[in-house]
């Protein structure tokens, strides 16, 4: 009988609304005793935009370098705290025993805004979070590994962000409202031809995001592709050239390149992976 996937071993935490427009997500994964017999665990992760924070309470993983995937040196995530910076291409790990993680999703531009970190430093790269985090961040995030549980976990990190995201945002409110009107306004530009003219903008898109804004238009189309085609499959009407025109690619060899550049994978390779393979379990629990 086959191992059980990690995706029953695993949750997606949402936070509240204080957190909006700061912390995505949590992925909570805690495998408890169960170990994989006779080899290791595999993990398959989409490329994205958002930086990761991600504490390593039991077990580690380790980095699986291969062409077309993001990192350049195979071995451990670095630190029992790691950042993970934005991710151009997806990426693997291997997981070889029990493991315990809480693994935090931030929009880049928030924690640049939060820690003063340049998201676009970290590009496919994974550093020990002690390179990352402020002075001051550094007790609270002993203070998550010390907790006594994952409850207990999750209320240090939403009290802690809270107190830090609310008064940034309401001391620079005027700001904040300029910045989302002007990204707003680059996305526009970025679909028409007046697009190309705007170069500060997209600069200043880049340096919030650490990503140009070519790329994160990708992401996002890539995205709503895939939630597409989970509710086309669902109701059995998947079409792939349907699909393509209908999230914004030039074809569907244009919607095969991005999500095999994005995944890894084709996508009816990666549509069939996500409902048979247990390694794809961050795929099933994100839709």
């Amino acid at each position: 009988m086959p191992p059980a996937p990690p995706v029953d071993l695993a949750r997606l935490w949402l936070p509240g609304l204080r957190l909006s427009g700061c912390l995505r997500a949590g992925i909570l994964c805690d495998t408890g005793d169960w170990v994989p017999i006779g080899r290791a665990w595999h993990n398959y992760f989409p490329a994205t935009p958002l930086v990761s924070l991600i504490w390593w309470l039991r077990g580690r993983s380790q980095r699986v370098v291969e062409p077309g995937f993001a990192f350049e040196h195979p071995g451990p995530f670095p630190g029992e705290v790691s950042f993970v910076g934005p991710l151009t291409l997806p990426s693997q790990s291997n997981g070889s025993g029990p493991a315990h993680l809480i693994h935090l999703l931030f929009a880049a531009d928030a924690w640049q805004a939060l820690t003063g970190s340049d998201p676009g430093t970290y590009v496919n790269r994974a550093v020990d979070a002690r390179e990352v985090l402020p002075a001051d961040w550094r007790p609270w995030a002993q203070a998550v590994c010390d907790a006594a549980d994952d409850r207990a976990r999750l209320a240090l990190i939403e009290a802690f962000l809270a107190a830090r995201w609310q008064p940034l945002w309401q001391a620079h409110d005027a700001h904040w409202r300029r910045r989302e009107w002007l990204r707003a306004l680059a996305w526009r530009a970025a679909t028409t031809r007046a697009g190309r003219s705007l170069r500060q903008i997209e600069r200043r898109v880049k340096s919030w995001a650490g990503l140009p804004l070519r790329e994160l238009r990708a992401m996002a189309r890539t995205e709503e592709a895939f939630f597409a085609a989970r509710a086309a499959a669902a109701e059995g009407d998947l079409r792939w050239a349907d699909l393509a025109a209908a999230t914004g690619y030039a074809d569907q060899s244009h919607l095969t390149r991005e999500t095999k550049r994005m995944s890894g994978f084709a996508p009816a390779e990666l549509a069939r992976r996500i409902r048979e393979d247990e390694g794809f379990w961050v795929y099933r629990l994100w839709a």
